[in-house]
Parts: structure tokens; sequence; C-alpha cells
């Protein structure tokens, strides 16, 4: 009987660790780096982590990627340094340290003392870096994390101002407005990721508002839907989609007509019985037909081309009414609707997310979401 001899079984988790001793004793990754020219160099820019927590998958994926082209270059014989560093600035290290200390938002931090808010963050910033050390070291990519750079140290900004500057003798930097996210509670502007941390479903609010028509089509409403009613006081337009199929309503309960995208039809009136078309209409129609403000707090400073329907390809037909209430200073749609015809940006909420003194009187204190 023949006796097969097993097979030797590979052992993964030892290569790995020989692997990685061989490379820290023999220097490996720096010998790559020094061996090759420094006139011929590949510039390899990384944007830098959060150390204020551990790394994760979404960390490990694209860190593989960016070794992997650096590594590409360096066996294409070039010259190719990478420093590893730290994302020290933002909302993240704010929003850890006011839970470790209790605060909460911008009245809270300057109570404390903005120095000692500063000085916590910095300590908080660099938490995980060891941890940080060991899983990427683990990973394989080869990154100086000895002559790693922080954004917060004094000359790395200083880098950025330098940058800057050249920018603004170049004539390249211009001031300009944009939709941002915006923290009410920390007072300042948020990045994309930024608003995207600590998210929540929540229920949010919608409102059905009817907006009185003017001139051929005074004595009609159209119904126009949000998902953000605290932003009606800085209504400067509605938006209709100009290609869709509108309805002219009679609600029999009312007497009233009523204009609204036909397919939402259903939605506001479940009983056939309770009204009646009277015709059918593209947008287009609509387009800069007048309408009564909602809200006169403000009319006296409008532009000509304020509150008036204009049509927009952004009008989504699964919800609402097809007739979107549009505030161009909270919403990015919005906002280059009223760069196109010349619209008023009205921002009536302060810093805090109050209502400023000049609005609506019984609105005047209250937060957004009151």
């Amino acid at each position: 009987m023949k006796v097969e001899k097993p097979q030797e079984q590979i052992d993964f988790s030892k290569i790995e660790k020989d692997v990685l001793t061989k490379w820290e004793r023999e220097n490996t990754f720096l010998k790559s780096v020094e061996s090759r020219p420094r006139d011929k160099r590949f510039n390899f820019y990384d944007g830098p982590p959060f150390a204020t927590g551990l790394p994760h998958f979404g960390h490990f994926v694209p860190s593989s990627i960016k070794d992997s082209v650096a590594r590409y270059y360096t066996m294409k014989g070039y010259r190719v340094e990478r420093r590893f560093g730290w994302d020290c600035h933002g909302v993240p290290v704010e929003m850890l340290v006011q839970k470790e200390l209790g605060l909460n938002g911008r009245k809270d931090i300057e109570s404390f003392g903005i120095s000692k808010f500063n000085d916590a963050c910095r300590k908080t910033v660099l938490r995980y870096t060891k941890e940080w050390r060991h899983y990427i070291q683990k990973l394989g990519r080869w990154v100086d994390m000895d002559n790693e750079y922080r954004t917060m140290d004094i000359d790395y900004m200083e880098s950025v101002w330098a940058v800057f500057k050249m920018l603004w003798e170049k004539e390249l930097i211009y001031e300009s407005k944009v939709i941002l996210s915006y923290s009410p509670a920390l007072g300042t502007t948020l990045s994309n990721f930024e608003a995207s941390l600590d998210y929540r479903d929540i229920q949010d609010p919608s409102l059905t508002v009817a907006f009185s028509l003017k001139g051929s089509h005074s004595g009609k409403s159209l119904l126009v839907w949000t998902t953000t009613p605290w932003t009606l006081p800085a209504n400067t337009a509605i938006s209709v989609d100009p290609k869709g199929l509108y309805c002219e309503v009679f609600d029999k309960k009312t007497s009233r007509l009523y204009y609204l995208l036909k397919m939402r039809l259903e939605d506001y009136w479940q009983d056939k019985e309770s009204y009646e078309i009277k015709r059918e209409f593209l947008g287009k129609e609509l387009h800069k037909v007048i309408y009564e403000p909602l809200f006169q707090h403000y009319v006296n400073h409008s532009k000509k081309n304020d509150f008036k329907i204009y049509g927009a390809d952004y009008v989504d037909h699964e919800t609402g009414t097809g007739a979107v209430h549009t505030a161009p200073a909270f919403g990015e749609d919005d906002f280059n609707l009223a760069r196109k015809y010349d619209l008023s940006l009205v921002d009536h909420l302060d810093e805090n997310g109050l209502y400023l003194k000049n609005n609506i009187a019984a609105l005047v204190g209250l937060n957004f979401r009151e």
C-alpha cells in the first residue's frame, strides 16, 4: 500500500512576519527611494487620514491602491518619496472633544475657553497613531511614518499659505458665493465628509403650500411642495418642469382651482368624485408667471425677477406636486437658478440658526427647527 507524504502546510502568518522583519532589518523601503536618482522624481501627494479613530476597510482599500501606484513608478526607476501624514483640522476632532468635555456647540466652547479647547484638541488629535502605524505596516505599505507631517504644525500651515499667496499673485483666486453645509451648533461651514458625520435618519416635516398666481392665471393657486419649511421666509421663486404634464383641478369641496403635476394628482385627491380636471398643459406655460409672495417682510427690497415661476430640469415627478419652493441661499439647485435669472439671495438666519430681526415678527429669535 502506497502511503502519500502529507503536503507541507504553508504558514502565511509566519511568512508575513518574516517579510516585515526583513524589510525593517534591511531598511528596504528607504533603499528603494535612495537608490533612485534625485533628478528623476515622481511626486506622490496623499490625502492624510484623521487619527481620531482606528483604521477600517475604507482606509485599507485606498491605502493599498496608493501603495501600488508608488511601487509601480519606483520599479520604473523613479524616485518616489512619500511621507505619511495626519489631518488634524476640522470638525471630527472638535466633535470628539466636545463629547468628552460635555460641551454642546460654539457658546459652550467660548465659555470653556477657546485656548483650553484647542489644547484639548491637540492632545486628542493623534490618539491612535500607534495603532495606525501597526496596521499600515501589516498591510505591507511602503511609506515613511518616521518623518510624518501634521496639518496642525506651523510649518505645514505656512506652506499652505505660501501656495495660496502664489495663486493670489497669479490672479487665480476669486471671490464668489457657493452653497455649503453649515453647523449652527459649531458656527462653521462643513465639508461633504464632515456633513455626513453622525448621520442619522430623522423624520423631516414636509409641507404643501398653495401659492396664489397673478396675471392671466389669477384666481388659481399652484400647489408647491417643500421638505424644508423653515426656508419658506427666504422664498424668491418656484420651480416647475417645463416638459412635465400639469393639470388644472377644480376642488368641489372648496370651489377653488389648483395647478399640480398630473401624475401627482391622486396623492392629493384620493376621492375621484371630489375633483374635476378642467384642463391639462405643459409646465412651460407657467414659466415666468408671477405669484403672490408668501410673506411680505422683504418685498420692498426684492429684485424684478423675484416671485416668479421658472422652468428647471431638477423637479422630481415621484414626490411632491411637481412645483418646488426655491430659496436660493439654502440649496445648490436653488442657487444655480438664482444666478441664471438674477434672483435675490435671502439668508434669514444668523450664525446660530436663529431667525433674524428683520423677519416675520412671530419667528424672530426662534431656532430654524422650531
